[in-house]
């Protein structure tokens, strides 16, 4: 019999995929997704619940429905932009929700979670890549939430045994490589998905948010992580937990930083068609250079990211929207 993994917000982006490798793995994902920004139609493996956080008790009743000791816990809003507008939505979602979720995970004895952090948590780094011991100094709400529940996290260990990693990834980018989920996020905030919109003309023009920044473009710089790569990860965390290993945190990233003019080039490359852009001015709460340092995961999961190259990943996302050459 599969053993069954209750994964919150595994009808999103990140999520879904998740579900996807939990299922060629052998284990039984239970989807638990309200699907306000998740999509039915991603959680196509295992059991999919409908559901919210903010109900402890219906949380509570699927670990206890389907016998569950480990969660990935994923479900959270993640637009650092829109954290600064609605801070309190982020607290209530990110934080209070996940409160929510432990306390079950107590009451009922379920010990194991997978945290979806992020480097956000950094805020503007001192030194690149950024491992793990840099001092964490969120600048936006976003950021905030992710090392508030990391903290909540440590004490819940103390407190109660549970047993956790905290995944800090950069840049989530690209789709399943088979082609049958992908990102897809309405309103779409992120770069890529952005810029492939106005290769296949459906947007007129992409904006660059910013052009002086202290990076060698003017652009800011980002660490792009493959989301396969980023599923990959949260397995090898329930594994490395389930073998015995400490509650500890790790970095997610390819090492390298692209510049959101160097991404643009990439598009046009993969696409071979031209992308217009206009500069605007810089977004509250972005950092200049955000790059990691993974090499924490890969000697410890053995964290082997399989497109570590900006292109490859560009490209997968393009084909998975359907515009790309076979």
């Amino acid at each position: 019999m599969s053993t069954p993994v209750l994964v919150t917000g595994g009808a999103g982006y990140v999520g879904s995929h998740a579900c996807k490798l939990l299922h060629a793995r052998g284990y039984h994902p239970v989807v638990f997704d309200n699907l306000s920004r998740g999509h039915r139609r991603a959680a196509q493996w295992g059991t999919f619940v409908e559901g919210d956080l903010g109900d402890k008790d219906a949380i509570k009743a699927v670990l206890l429905e389907h016998r569950i000791s480990q969660v990935l816990h994923f479900a959270a809003y993640a637009y650092v932009a829109e954290s600064v507008r609605r801070p309190r939505q982020y607290y209530r979602n990110n934080v209070a929700n996940t409160l929510n979720l432990l306390e079950a995970m107590v009451e009922v004895e379920s010990d194991t979670l997978i945290f979806s952090s992020s480097c956000a948590t950094y805020g503007e780094p001192d030194t690149v890549p950024i491992s793990e011991d840099h001092p964490q100094r969120p600048i936006n709400p976003y950021g905030r939430t992710k090392l508030t529940v990391e903290r909540m996290l440590a004490d819940f260990g103390d407190a109660y045994g549970l047993k956790h990693v905290s995944l800090r990834y950069f840049n989530a980018a690209g789709a399943d490589p088979a082609g049958e989920i992908g990102e897809d996020h309405d309103p779409e905030p992120h770069l890529i998905p952005l810029v492939l919109e106005v290769a296949a003309g459906q947007r007129p023009h992409v904006a660059i948010f910013g052009a002086d920044y202290p990076t060698p473009d003017g652009t800011c710089v980002r660490d792009y992580v493959h989301v396969s790569d980023l599923a990959q990860a949260h397995v090898q965390a329930l594994e490395y937990l389930a073998g015995g290993g400490g509650n500890t945190a790790f970095n997610l990233g390819n090492g390298d930083g692209y510049s959101v003019r160097e991404v643009i080039d990439s598009a046009q490359r993969v696409t071979g068609r031209p992308i217009p852009v206009i500069e605007a001015r810089r977004r509250w709460g972005d950092p200049a250079r955000l790059v990691g340092s993974s090499e924490r995961a890969r000697e410890v999961l053995g964290w082997n990211p399989e497109f570590p190259e900006l292109d490859a990943i560009v490209d997968t996302a393009w084909k998975w929207h359907g515009r790309g050459t076979p």
